[in-house]
């Protein structure tokens, strides 16, 4: 029996024996399954390389090849999604959110492995990224087409793409509830309870899946308190971490600029590998996520910021310490954005979370070295971490919940609350967007416009309206009155012989002729036509349309083909009445 036989009896057992609910909530545990097993394996390739190439290494003079290793894991990336991808391996984080907002929850299925082979390349070769994108697309893909070899609604679908991409990020840090909060405030931006159990199911069993087969914490935060005269220097690691979550954001898209200027996918990536391995060399904690210099961080281990420096021995003053500390907190957001553009695979979870706990620490090592203050340096680590997920994703929930499961230190949640609320508040008072809908909204896709969200979810093809009585401009005014008479229509097109749009004919315009019966004859249509000030193309998105018919003051427009000729009128009645159902159905599923 065929896989397709399979599936088709199936579909006709759960259709006669199981409710849809029932049957969503048994897909999110199937979803959530094969993500985790999914998360598992790309951390074990990952680890894999990195072995291999740590034991290719071990014992050999060569070992100044090591900085050219990222170089190697971008070029081979660029090399499988070019030759082998054809060029095509989807939009990221942002692609979900918008194939999410317009709720299709269309992935390809080859987004169900392409981002984990890439991103294993980039990042076990030590690309400056973290694998949380790559498993939340994988997730999303996952979700999507289970929901379509099920046969389930566009609604479940896009329902269980969201359980794919919560079980992705709790199977990858091992933290469920950040997974769903991760699901809900940055993918779907809302909270409806038949949208959550599902999410929760799939997040709980993706975390189960990854306890079982890959169970090593991330991080262990040896902390049982935290000071409360230490609220003012939280509030002010706050304010640094929403200014450094800014220059995240502007170093990232302008990095994305620079490189996109240039057509070349070969030059990019050779000089974006050359770029991010100088930048090692000088600060080889920048090679790979950079989750072992976290930890030595939460075990107050400093050194592990100058290992394999050629300076190290030099750096015994504290505040050269802490002068390097500045410096890789600022190249670490350009070795991510190198690592990315110039062709590697990968997320910015991991360089977030790098960012913030060593602004963290560099922010406690300031105060505790001038002695103003004795700060409990691991607390910081973990809040700065918070600080910059907030700031650069703008997700506050997640970031407080992902860094108290991650390191186990719910003694914090205070301090995260206050640094990631800090950080976020400033953070959006200069970028609105997040690092993930700062590309849609230059599209005009703004997902924080939820009125706007529904109205992209109304199909354009849906309010145009095709039954017509057209006229030639050599036609008697006697045609346009005989056609009044069968027909409700307010406005005629006026067509050419290649049914281009010459002009219109509005009924309120001609009233007064209508009663005169002896000009029937006598009028031609080219004499009481108007040319049109507004006309849509049948490629314009519905919220170019909406803006043309506020900006007219029109309730019919025509709409063109590609090539000009006239398909029909797009209907502001259908438009308005559409939206009123979309508004109403949202609001009863909520």
């Amino acid at each position: 029996m065929s896989i397709r036989s399979v599936v088709r009896n199936i579909n006709r057992y759960r259709a006669s024996h199981i409710s849809e609910r029932n049957f969503l909530l048994v897909s999110s545990i199937i979803v959530g399954v094969s993500v985790g097993l999914v998360a598992v394996a790309l951390k074990k390739a990952v680890h894999a390389i990195q072995f291999w190439l740590r034991e290719l290494f071990r014992g050999h003079d060569w070992q100044y090849l090591y900085y050219l290793l990222p170089l190697i894991g971008i070029l081979i990336t660029v090399f499988y999604v070019q030759k082998i991808r054809k060029g095509k391996i989807g939009r990221g984080i942002s692609g979900i959110i918008q194939s999410i907002s317009k709720r299709h929850g269309n992935i390809p299925p080859d987004n169900m492995y392409s981002h984990m082979v890439s991103s294993a390349v980039t990042v076990g070769f030590g690309g400056s990224v973290g694998l949380e994108a790559p498993i939340v697309i994988t997730g999303s893909a996952v979700g999507s087409n289970i929901a379509r070899v099920f046969l389930l609604s566009q609604k479940e679908r896009v329902v269980l793409l969201a359980c794919g991409a919560a079980a992705g990020i709790a199977a990858v840090f091992n933290t469920p509830v950040a997974g769903v909060l991760f699901a809900m405030e940055v993918l779907l931006a809302e909270f409806s309870i038949p949208t959550f159990i599902p999410i929760l199911i799939a997040s709980a069993s993706g975390a189960v899946i990854s306890r079982l087969l890959y169970n090593e914490h991330l991080f262990y935060l040896l902390t049982k308190e935290w000071q409360i005269d230490a609220i003012p220097f939280y509030l002010l690691l706050g304010g640094l971490c929403g200014l450094v979550s800014v220059y995240f954001m502007r170093v990232y898209f302008w990095t994305e600029k620079k490189f996109a200027a240039s057509s070349s996918i070969l030059p990019k990536a050779i000089a974006g590998g050359l770029t991010l391995g100088l930048l090692i060399f000088f600060f080889p904690v920048l090679y790979g996520e950079g989750y072992s210099t976290v930890s030595a961080l939460f075990n107050g281990d400093t050194s592990k910021l100058l290992d394999n420096t050629f300076y190290g021995e030099w750096v015994t003053n504290p505040y050269v310490l802490l002068l390097v500390v500045i410096a890789i907190v600022l190249f670490k957001v350009v070795a991510s954005a190198i690592t990315i553009n110039a062709g590697g695979n990968g997320g910015i979870f991991a360089p977030t979370l790098f960012t913030g706990a060593v602004t963290g620490f560099g922010f406690a090592h300031f105060f505790n070295t001038t002695g103003w203050k004795e700060l409990l340096t691991v607390n910081f680590v973990a809040a700065g971490m918070a600080g910059i997920i907030s700031g650069v994703v703008h997700a506050p929930l997640t970031a407080i919940f992902l860094i108290a499961e991650v390191t186990g230190g719910y003694t914090l949640f205070v301090p995260l609350m206050i640094v990631a609320a800090v950080s976020y508040f400033i953070s959006r008072a200069f970028e609105p967007y997040s690092i993930y809908t700062e590309k849609l909204a230059q599209k005009g896709f703004k997902v924080d416009d939820r009125e706007l969200v529904l109205l992209n979810n109304i199909k354009p093809e849906a309010i145009i309206e095709r039954n017509y009585i057209s006229l030639k401009q050599d036609d008697r005014f006697r045609k346009l009155s005989d056609a009044f008479l069968v027909t409700d229509q307010t406005v005629f097109p006026v067509l050419n012989e290649d049914r281009k749009l010459a002009g219109l004919v509005y009924i309120d315009d001609v009233k007064s002729i209508l009663v005169r019966e002896e000009v029937f004859d006598v009028k031609l249509v080219r004499e009481i036509m108007v040319k049109p000030q507004y006309s849509i193309s049948i490629k314009d998105d519905i919220q170019k349309i909406m803006r043309l018919f506020d900006l007219s003051g029109l309730w019919y427009l025509p709409v063109l083909n590609t090539d000009g000729a006239f398909i029909g009128f797009a209907d502001k009645r259908k438009l308005l009445g559409l939206l009123r159902e979309t508004l109403t159905s949202h609001h009863l599923a909520g």
